[in-house]
């Protein structure tokens, strides 16, 4: 536990475009509660911090003041390895979908590997957009009553981390057996793999219909984020692109 005595570790919490400052708030409140501590705004509506945000989170202060603000989705999550998008809308991508008591079983074993997890949050009016999606490694979607689906911000983030927190120190074998030498890529290292092999792509003509190279991108995207790269393997698949191209431009 931590000197305020809140418990240590758990997936980052990543609110994007979050648009009140009292759904930060109690969104706050909703992680002390369940022993969350990584909470983290990507643009933000209002200024921060916030003041509403610090009235309605009755007493979470340690998570208020640790809040750290970023510009943008892949900024947030750099540091992370294994990401979760919770939407309740179908998405036309091809995704694993899971539970929130799935992912946290998954969370939990991933943490004994020393591998860094984290939710992301839509805002409160639309949720995720599709772009910020397909920055995740799986969907995850509260089992809920199919003719009313809508939680709010606080709720959605409370369901989190109570399964994160009933399941306590419970934990199953690694899902992924991972070499010593290496270990799992962050989303930053994942991130330049996507950025050097769209810019190739991109140079040798293959997005061809311009208006088509949105969708594609995101389709590229989630085929390498089920691959669930180490560090080595993304420098290796580098430099088969690089070799790739210097062959081309011979």
């Amino acid at each position: 536990m931590t000197p305020d005595g809140a418990l240590a570790g758990g997936p980052a919490v990543i609110l994007i475009e979050p648009q009140l400052g009292e759904n930060i708030g109690m969104a706050a409140r909703a992680m002390m509660n369940c022993g969350l501590t990584d909470m983290r705004l990507v643009n933000p509506r209002d200024e921060w911090p916030n003041r509403h945000a610090e009235a309605a989170a009755a007493g979470a202060t340690a998570i208020i003041e640790g809040v750290r603000v970023y510009d943008t989705t892949e900024a947030a999550i750099a540091d992370l390895q294994m990401v979760y998008a919770t939407t309740a809308r179908p998405r036309d991508m091809t995704m694993e979908v899971v539970t929130p008591c799935e992912a946290v079983a998954r969370m939990k074993a991933d943490e004994t590997g020393c591998v860094r997890s984290g939710v992301l949050f839509g805002k409160e009016a639309k949720g995720l957009k599709n772009d910020d999606v397909a920055l995740a490694n799986a969907i995850l979607k509260v089992p809920l009553n199919p003719a009313f689906t809508s939680l709010n911000l606080a709720q959605a983030v409370f369901v989190l981390g109570y399964e994160w927190f009933q399941l306590g120190d419970e934990t199953e074998d690694a899902v992924l057996a991972v070499p010593k030498e290496t270990r799992l890529a962050t989303k930053s290292e994942l991130q330049g793999l996507f950025d050097h092999l769209e810019t190739e792509l991109d140079d040798s003509g293959f997005f061809r219909v311009r208006e088509k190279k949105p969708i594609m991108v995101r389709n590229i995207r989630n085929v390498l984020q089920r691959a669930r790269f180490t560090e080595q393997e993304i420098r290796t698949f580098r430099g088969i692109i690089t070799s790739l191209v210097k062959k081309r431009k011979r």
